[in-house]
């Protein structure tokens, strides 16, 4: 069994997008374009950067847990982020 991720990406408009995957910094790649694969929403606000992301044991929690935090408030996603939160956006 593969470990998976929840990430959260802030983009270039200062919007935050969180994802899951197997491979985080592949999925960056696709996210900006380098790679076949990213998502419409971050398609048109690249650059992106991860700038949060935490394991999870399989694909199932870490779709429970990206729910969680797509449900969190963005004052809420900032102080789960911490430092790495870029100062552009603050």
């Amino acid at each position: 069994m593969s470990q998976w991720y929840v990430y959260i990406l802030c983009c270039a408009d200062s919007s935050l997008y969180t994802g899951v995957t197997t491979d985080p910094q592949r999925r960056l790649r696709e996210h900006n374009g380098e790679l076949k694969g990213g998502a419409r929403y971050t398609r048109v606000r690249q650059p992106v950067e991860l700038v949060y992301q935490e394991s999870q044991p399989d694909r199932s929690a870490a779709c429970k847990r990206e729910a969680e935090i797509k449900k969190l408030s963005r004052a809420a996603k900032k102080k789960l982020i911490g430092d790495k939160f870029p100062a552009k956006t603050l």
